[in-house]
């Protein structure tokens, strides 16, 4: 899919417009054999429009509904919701057979990661030039990488101590810091219609709940008052961690290949998850059942995010943050919906109804919206000059005309 540029007319060379901004790459050393996405950008590979010439081509406040962009966004949000529920569903098939390791299983994930990320980034730009990665920029991905294996085993260690009900609703404090945090560091300005779009998903979500609150579903079973507070406060860390990681995530993404960011997510994330799981993990693994089944929800929950950590940065580009997360919220309804096979649930009339209000407010949120959407980046510049030429980029529409892959 990356590997497009080799067959375009674009010569693909890596001297930054920035010195020194982009990564090790900049002063115009290649990469040994070659980068599939281009990260700097001369005259040769000069616009050949520009992003105003571009969202010219379509007018209106639908503008963007014209655009093919749209319903890529729109399907990838609802595969990534998927992806989240199928994961789910496998670790709950895992606490039944008597196996909770939420660390330890996570950790399978980046060491896959870390195999097919990292080894391409070798091929890449060779031994020499990503260790010279690791010693600019590694510290940028150690951060990311702790934040979101720390959103991961927060989140998950929540549900140990506190109700559904309460996690979910505390889970929307990720849509919080997204928006915030992109509004002040990344100088977002979020339009009124995608204020109201992230309401309305809200306004779904709180449906969904409000069903599984009359049907039960989110009862305490006997929770305590004490660990109710500890679940409560481990699903804010969790979410607050998360919403930081979405938006480390989505600037690294626009200014870097994709392969480069997933690998050293995959890289340092092993590191953090492996010794984590070591800690805290240690006694839920020697008492953990292991068998057949055990392996084979462990290789599904491993694949499926796999698939997740590797489209989620397609969608940031895409997108962003704040669409990424909202997308998710249908996860809820999804989870019924498998759950009705595997684990024989019923689905609430209320739920097909929270769907379609969350589809609604993923409409609303991109009414107004020019024909590049999101994919523009205010911290790219006027042309998106300072951003990587990659798969899902404005920059990539900008230099190859209408082109998303």
């Amino acid at each position: 899919m990356e590997g497009h540029d080799r067959k375009s007319g674009v010569t693909e060379h890596h001297t930054s417009t920035q010195p020194g901004a982009d990564s090790p790459s900049s002063g115009g050393v290649r990469p040994a054999h070659g980068a599939p996405e281009v990260t700097g950008v001369d005259e040769d590979t000069a616009a050949v429009t520009t992003v105003e010439e571009v969202e010219a081509s379509k007018k209106g406040w639908f503008a963007y509904f014209k655009t093919r962009d749209f319903y890529i966004v729109l399907v990838l949000g609802q595969i990534l919701a998927l992806c989240i529920t199928s994961t789910n569903t496998f670790s709950s098939l895992l606490v039944g057979q008597g196996t909770s390791i939420p660390a330890f299983q996570t950790f399978f994930n980046y060491v896959l990661l870390n195999i097919i990320y990292t080894s391409f980034t070798l091929y890449r730009y060779g031994f020499k030039r990503w260790y010279r990665l690791l010693l600019k920029d590694g510290w940028k991905y150690i951060i990311l990488s702790f934040l979101d294996v720390q959103g991961n085993y927060f989140t998950v260690l929540a549900y140990r101590y506190t109700t559904i009900l309460s996690a979910q609703l505390i889970n929307f404090f990720a849509i919080v810091v997204v928006v915030i945090v992109s509004s002040i560091f990344l100088r977002v300005r979020y339009h009124i219609t995608q204020v109201a779009g992230i309401l309305i998903c809200i306004g779904g979500v709180g449906i969904l709940i409000g069903s599984d609150h009359i049907t039960g579903a989110t009862a305490s079973d006997g929770i305590s008052k004490g660990n109710q507070v500890k679940g409560d406060l481990f699903a804010l860390v969790g979410a607050s961690c998360y919403g930081l990681s979405n938006v480390v995530e989505e600037f690294l993404v626009s200014k870097r290949p994709l392969y480069e960011v997933v690998g050293q997510l995959g890289f340092w994330g092993m590191i953090w998850n492996g010794a984590q799981a070591g800690i805290f993990d240690k006694k839920q693994f020697e008492s953990a059942t292991w068998n057949g089944k055990v392996g084979g929800y462990l290789t599904g929950y491993t694949l499926i995010l796999a698939m997740f950590y590797s489209l989620a940065p397609i969608m940031f580009r895409l997108a962003s943050a704040a669409f990424f997360n909202i997308s998710l919220l249908t996860g809820n309804f999804w989870g019924v919906c498998i759950g009705v096979k595997v684990f024989h649930l019923s689905i609430h009339w209320m739920y097909p109804i929270a769907f379609v209000c969350i589809i609604g407010g993923l409409l609303v949120y991109f009414v107004g919206k020019k024909v590049l959407g999101e994919a523009t980046k205010p911290w790219l510049g006027k042309n998106q000059e300072h951003g990587v030429t990659g798969v899902g980029t404005a920059r990539r529409r900008v230099v190859r005309g209408d082109t998303v892959v």
